[in-house]
């Protein structure tokens, strides 16, 4: 038999009796094996098995001095046998590994390490500057044995809180429940974060064809010719229901009091052919923010067309995410185009209108070419002509804007 094929019958007849084998087993088993073949076995062994040489001719050793000593039940080395532990080697390694990653002030607060990358192969060059003998594998074990592991950071913290921030909420939800109670309208309006339009990269990932990826650009820089797309929504809290206008100039008042318009001739009238009033839910900043006059002012003329006495409740500071349309529609539209370059407005504008959920969401979408320049200002004599009414909590949150001329 040529050595081949005796390497392959060892190969064999190891995988056979591997799963009965411990590892003193494993190697007095080699080494039986290795001395019956003679010259060159211990090699042949080691590679058909994947047994170290090192352990065979240990095993060797054994099988020519007759010495197999037996051992404790439920051990497979005598006490004391194998490589010490590294940490017992080398003590002080552990507490050295968790003063460098340890985000309080343990260790050494000037170290560089603690507040740049502190990933494996550096934690390990910073502990062998330190004299310790380790490498990157061992580092990571290390972690792991000490409860760490690889984490982002987290979004909890909402900075300063509004004392009155619950009852804003609660004020909000009240308002809501009877507007629909009475049939009103209420909804929910913000400006989605602005997107580069063409062949850009998009985050997420869509089932294609494996190993054909869609190819884009390989730098996000606007292209002039394109520009970016301005999403601002409108969100029927009770019909569940959405309205997006794309735009293609700048996020300001007047463009969103604009898409509020193009809710409302679209949609809006149509549904609630007998409101008088509407409600608006909006953050406290931005385009439809609590300090902008020309939102006010601008629904002040969107009033006075529609004859609707116009209610505003602002979220308090730092609670945007608390707005309906951000979870209930705007997360849904990201959903629907992940993984899809916005190559161009008509896509996006048809990506959104194709923005379905189980629960029944339905989103229309329009283009909206118009142009709204910044920088316009409003004068006092502008807002003092505002028939604006506040509320009595908090009337910079809470307002209404009636027509100025009674219908």
């Amino acid at each position: 038999m040529n050595r081949a094929n005796t390497e392959a019958s060892i190969r064999q007849r190891f995988k056979q009796l591997l799963p009965t084998l411990h590892e003193r087993q494993r190697r007095l088993w080699a080494a039986a094996e290795a001395n019956a073949l003679g010259y060159g076995g211990v090699s042949l062994v080691a590679r058909a098995t994947g047994v170290s040489r090192r352990a065979i001719h240990a095993g060797l050793r054994e099988l020519a001095t007759g010495v197999v000593d037996p051992l404790p039940p439920g051990r497979t080395r005598r006490p004391g046998a194998g490589r010490k532990p590294l940490t017992e080697l080398q003590p002080g390694l552990l507490a050295a590994l968790e003063a460098l990653v340890e985000p309080t002030c343990r260790g050494d607060p000037q170290s560089p390490l603690r507040w740049s990358c502190k990933g494996v192969r550096r934690l390990a060059a910073e502990l062998r500057g330190q004299g310790f003998t380790v490498g990157r594998q061992k580092v990571a074990e290390l972690l792991r044995r000490l409860k760490y592991s690889p984490q982002a950071n987290r979004k909890t913290r909402e900075g300063s809180r509004h004392p009155d921030r619950d009852a804003q909420f609660e004020h909000i939800a009240a308002r809501v429940k009877d507007f629909q109670a009475r049939g009103q309208p209420a909804v929910s309006v913000d400006a989605k974060k602005k997107e580069l339009v063409g062949d850009f990269k998009n985050g997420g990932r869509e089932w294609r064809p494996k190993g054909k990826p869609q190819e884009v650009r390989g730098h996000d820089f606007v292209d002039e010719r394109l520009g970016k797309a301005i999403p601002y929504g409108v969100y029927d809290l009770a019909a569940n229901a959405g309205w997006v206008s794309v735009g293609i100039d700048h996020d300001t008042a007047a463009f969103a009091v604009a898409t509020i318009r193009r809710w409302w001739l679209g949609v809006g009238r149509p549904s609630y052919a007998r409101a008088n009033e509407l409600l608006i839910t909006a953050d406290g900043g931005g385009s439809n923010g609590t300090r902008c006059r020309l939102w006010k002012l601008a629904l002040q003329g969107l009033a006075d067309e529609t004859a609707l006495a116009i209610s505003v409740c602002h979220y308090p500071p730092g609670t945007s995410k608390w707005n309906k349309i951000e979870h209930r529609l705007f997360s849904h539209i990201a959903i629907n185009w992940r993984g899809r370059p916005l190559s161009s407005r008509e896509v996006i504008v048809q990506l959104i209108a194709a923005t379905r959920t189980e629960t029944g969401l339905v989103v229309r979408a329009e283009l909206d070419e118009g142009l709204y320049p910044t920088g316009r200002k409003v004068t006092d004599k502008e807002l003092a002509a505002v028939n604006l009414h506040r509320a009595a909590f908090h009337g910079e949150w809470n307002y209404t804007i009636r027509p100025t001329q009674p219908t």
